[in-house]
């Protein structure tokens, strides 16, 4: 009797446990940081698995807007003001948004509600800025990823990848410091045009 209950027990420890028991979310949270010349931009996001699915048409619907993420909305956050796609953006954190259209641009969407889930969608109302930005075919990508494929000087490229789309949008960081000034500092005088002595 005793053998049978401890190999019962050795029965028990041994078996493989399904990853979902063991809390692995179904989508992995991501993040990237990234600075664009004195301005530093972070995206905080779920990465959703293709997993062999149609996505864009099927899974994610034409025409109707979109979280580019899974779970809580994805964040991205600025320390000081840009230019996203030519137009103004204030420092801050955002939530982040798409509506994806089959055969035209799509919208890119910032929305000043940033604590919610990815359903529903906060609402017109709260938007902070939206612009329009084209899809592109890449090579596939299994889990979604939103990364800066190019920064130079003080401007970068931001993108949404998943399966074989992409989108991108061109963001400009146009923030440079103030010159600083020492304490008790006098501004400078311009010298005192020299009078000519007439003998």
């Amino acid at each position: 009797m005793r053998r049978a209950i401890c190999l019962a027990v050795l029965a028990a420890l041994t078996t493989p446990i399904p990853a979902r028991s063991q809390g692995y979310p179904f989508s992995q949270r991501g993040s990237v940081q990234q600075n664009v010349a004195l301005t530093s931009i972070s995206v905080s996001y779920g990465r959703p698995v293709a997993r062999g699915r149609a996505l864009f048409g099927t899974l994610v619907p034409w025409d109707s807007i979109w979280h580019p993420g899974a779970d809580s909305a994805t964040r991205v956050s600025f320390s000081h003001d840009v230019l996203v796609e030519g137009h103004p953006l204030k420092a801050g954190t955002y939530s982040l948004w798409l509506l994806p259209r089959e055969h035209a641009s799509w919208a890119l969407i910032f929305s000043r509600a940033v604590h919610v889930n990815h359903k529903p969608y906060p609402g017109e109302a709260r938007e902070a800025l939206r612009v329009e930005v084209m899809p592109e075919t890449l090579s596939h990508m299994e889990s979604m990823a939103i990364y800066f494929p190019r920064v130079i000087r003080d401007e970068a490229l931001l993108r949404i990848h998943w399966g074989t789309t992409g989108v991108s949008a061109s963001i400009k960081a146009p923030y440079q410091a103030p010159i600083p000034r020492f304490p008790g500092a006098r501004p400078r005088r311009a010298p005192k045009a020299s009078v000519p002595v007439v003998p």
